[in-house]
């Protein structure tokens, strides 16, 4: 095996630690902006993992979706906030 797999091997298994750790805290979160925190967490794992991905097989054909995804957590987040804003102020 060489140490570019196990690299890989290894930042797969943290990947996938921290990801069922994010998901633990969606679950069980006491309130919703740790779920929405949560949720930032788990899509910048996604992204991190496509990325790391990429760079083990050397390729971009998943730069659109890495992309897609960053969006989708830019929005998101965004949304949450001004929805957590608008509850506080009533």
């Amino acid at each position: 095996m060489s140490p570019l797999a196990v690299m890989g091997v290894a930042a797969g298994v943290m990947f996938g630690v921290g990801a069922i750790a994010a998901l633990v805290r969606i679950i069980r979160g006491p309130t919703t902006l740790d779920r929405a925190l949560a949720t930032d967490v788990l899509l910048a794992i996604a992204m991190c993992g496509l990325a790391a991905e990429m760079a083990i097989n050397r390729h971009t054909d998943t730069l659109v979706v890495l992309l897609v995804l960053a969006l989708f957590a830019i929005v998101g987040s965004i949304a949450i906030a001004r929805f957590i804003g608008k509850e506080d102020r009533s």
